[in-house]
């Protein structure tokens, strides 16, 4: 008998409230069709910039709570 996986607790993702991405503003629904991406174009609400203002790049991957400028959502 082959024994099922351990669940494994995955923590959520905490995301930084000042991210803004067009997809928040235009309100169409995902393509099931198409591959999800991680290369939209983020910018930060206090610098309206593509850079924080750690002067670091914006994105859902890069924005941490390791970033001093960071703003749980």
């Amino acid at each position: 008998m082959i024994a099922e996986p351990a669940p494994q607790s995955v923590e959520p993702k905490t995301q930084c409230s000042l991210i803004r991405h067009k997809d928040m503003f235009i309100g169409v629904e995902p393509d099931p069709t198409v591959q999800p991406s991680s290369g939209k174009l983020c910018w930060c609400v206090h610098t309206q910039k593509v850079l924080g203002p750690d002067g670091q790049l914006v994105s859902l991957d890069a924005c941490t709570p390791d970033r001093p400028c960071f703003e749980a959502l």
